[in-house]
């Protein structure tokens, strides 16, 4: 075997399981014409065409199904055998590819890496943040981190960075000129600067006292899609918003932020890490997942 087969097959099988050169190339940390140019050298040694291409979409051909259909066990064979020669390492080594929301690399991140990348230093870490939920399996993601109930029940959860509390915060200037709710449904009389999901569906604010539970729908002339946004909106007096509790905590003692409403604002389980129970295991990920136990035990 010519020695660039092997990278021209893989980047073949990153094409056809996310059905996107720049997706494939993203996962191969390669460009998209470089994913291209290997396509179109092995379609071209090979004398067949495997995907059918148009500005909008990628499949396969009949051909390219049935390369697939042989390669997969082989390329994961591969896989197996290179990680296999981790073991006779003396440290773990790899990149691990972790997806995150934003709000999870803001909180979870300045603390926790700076020690586990001292404690592996032959591994690569490459967070990516995105706040949509997404497969990261598909996507070409060792793991992830969400709240535990956006997790997949086909994913094995592991608990890290302790339980959340949310925060409703405004400006003491805000608060000053418009006064304080008392209730969450008195927020209804006052702008709310709102967060919406990248699925486009708008956030509704959750409160819990007892067993009472709400789920409301404020109302705001301002919505961002980052909750950072939304606290600088709080900050420069522009009305409430609802975030996490670690994300205000030095802006509230400086006294840039006044909460409101805590005794509405019960804690709730935080972050898990999730990875998925069919697949292998790497020696990073291995040691990333260790140590998020170990950090939980501390």
């Amino acid at each position: 075997m010519r020695p660039d087969n092997l990278s021209h097959l893989a980047a073949f099988a990153s094409v056809a399981r996310h059905a996107s050169f720049r997706k494939a190339g993203a996962e191969l940390t390669l460009t998209t014409s470089a994913i291209s140019y290997a396509i179109r050298s092995l379609e071209e040694r090979l004398g067949v065409v495997l995907f059918h291409r148009t500005t909008r979409s990628v499949s396969l051909t009949e051909a390219g199904q049935r390369l697939l259909e042989r390669l997969e066990p082989a390329l994961f064979d591969v896989g197996e055998a290179l990680e296999e020669m981790n073991n006779f390492r003396a440290t773990p080594a790899g990149t691990l590819r972790v997806n995150m929301p934003r709000v999870a690399a803001q909180l979870l991140m300045p603390a926790l890496l700076p020690r586990f990348l001292a404690r592996y230093p032959d591994i690569h870490f490459e967070a990516v943040d995105n706040d949509g939920l997404i497969d990261i399996v598909a996507s070409g993601f060792d793991a992830g981190i969400r709240f535990h109930e956006h997790v997949p029940e086909d994913m094995i959860a592991v608990p890290m960075g302790g339980q959340q509390q949310g925060a409703c915060v405004a400006s003491p200037d805000h608060i000053a000129k418009h006064g304080v709710p008392m209730h969450p449904n008195d927020l209804f009389q006052h702008d709310c600067i709102r967060f919406r999901f990248p699925s486009g569906r708008l956030y509704k604010w959750e409160f819990e006292q007892g067993p009472k539970k709400l789920e409301l729908d404020v109302r705001g002339r301002v919505t961002f899609g980052d909750l950072r946004l939304a606290l600088d909106a709080a900050m420069a007096g522009i009305g409430y918003t609802l975030v996490l509790e670690d994300q205000v905590t030095e802006l509230v003692a400086a006294g840039r932020l006044v909460r409101v409403l805590e005794d509405w604002c019960p804690p709730y389980p935080g972050f898990v890490l999730y990875y998925p129970r069919q697949r292998r295991v790497t020696s990073a990920l291995r040691a990333f997942i260790e140590f998020v136990r170990d950090e939980n035990a501390a």
